[in-house]
């Protein structure tokens, strides 16, 4: 069955949104709650892309691979990742771990689901039971924050599916995630709405798409600003871990251009200044690499020794008083100098 985006409602994920803008409020929230007890689900807020990070701290970062190992410390297991979200700009399926797979509801934020969509979620969770009958994998919800649309689904899920009391499923979630479902509508229709139709929820519908990433990205370095690790905290805060070593920055002005910084030291080439010192000959820069009129191992004689703040002589320069003697040469180039309009015929 093909993806499709239901029409555009107002919600939490507006598509003319900066692409790299963090949501709204996203910050406020703890990254991923707890299970919910005697269940598969837990519930975690939207985890960002690499390209996000710009815009937050150390601390605040959460991406795919910080979820996998959050949960990993805690002793649980992810395999499937309903994202709820009206959007697709906070990662793509690219960015997952190959462990994980993916599968997309587009829910629109601030209204409750219509039947299509808590449909969708009912077979996606029972085709996920179905054929992980043999292991505790969990199945990870989430929308921008991880509470209202994720908790409403989760919560339609266990009053619907499981005949569970709609009080002990709302209080169950809350405790779970660690914050309250918000929506007023949303908990109306949980508590006295009618109970969905479960027909057709054996039926296959879309199949999850599996993450392609192999491994945490080297934080992006090919596209990101770099910073230095001796840098002063800002506000406190100590600069982020995948800011750049310091580097010889304190070498002479002639010689930074010429290094190659991101070699050992062993391996580092250096090149003599392009203008030497008035003390020093001109020499080729690179062993086998020849200057006009010189060949390799063969150098000008170097020129008079000289200090700072003396007068510069010049050796080849003529001596004090010399003239040019009058000549021929004289009067042609004197005729050279002069414009067509005053050569006249004589």
């Amino acid at each position: 069955m093909a993806l499709q985006r239901p029409k555009q409602s107002c919600c939490e994920d507006m598509p003319f949104k900066k692409k790299n803008a963090i949501p709204d409020r996203w910050t406020d929230y703890t990254a991923v709650g707890k299970r919910v007890p005697g269940t598969r689900f837990i519930a975690f807020k939207v985890p960002l892309r690499q390209s996000f990070r710009y815009h937050l701290t150390q601390s605040e970062a959460f991406g795919p691979f910080d979820l996998v190992r959050i949960l990993e410390k805690e002793g649980q297991q992810l395999g499937l990742i309903i994202d709820l979200t009206y959007t697709t700009r906070y990662y793509k399926v690219e960015d997952l771990p190959n462990t994980l797979y993916h599968l997309k509801i587009f829910t629109a934020g601030h209204e409750v689901p219509n039947d299509a969509t808590i449909l969708s979620f009912k077979k996606a969770v029972r085709h996920f039971l179905h054929d992980n009958e043999n292991n505790d994998k969990l199945i990870g919800v989430h929308c921008t924050h991880g509470l209202n649309r994720t908790g409403y689904l989760i919560c339609r899920y266990l009053i619907d599916v499981e005949g569970m009391n709609p009080q002990k499923a709302i209080n169950l979630f809350n405790e779970s995630r660690g914050y309250s479902i918000e929506r007023q509508n949303y908990l109306d229709d949980l508590r006295t709405g009618p109970t969905r139709s479960n027909e057709g929820m054996e039926e296959p519908d879309q199949e999850p798409a599996q993450g392609l990433a192999n491994e945490p990205r080297d934080d992006a370095s090919h596209h990101r600003r770099e910073w230095h690790n001796h840098d002063p905290p800002f506000n406190g805060q100590e600069p982020h871990q995948w800011h750049r070593e310091p580097q010889n920055q304190f070498l002479p002005f002639h010689q930074k251009d010429n290094m190659t910084w991101f070699e050992p030291p062993e391996r580092q080439f250096f090149c003599p200044p392009l203008i030497p010192h008035p003390s020093q000959g001109m020499r080729p820069c690179f062993p086998n690499q020849s200057v006009r009129g010189l060949h390799f191992g063969h150098y000008p004689p170097p020129l008079p020794s000289y200090r700072f703040g003396e007068p510069y002589h010049n050796p080849h320069a003529p001596p004090e008083g010399f003239t040019r003697p009058p000549g021929p040469h004289r009067k042609l180039r004197h005729r050279h100098r002069k414009g067509p309009k005053d050569r006249t015929p004589r």
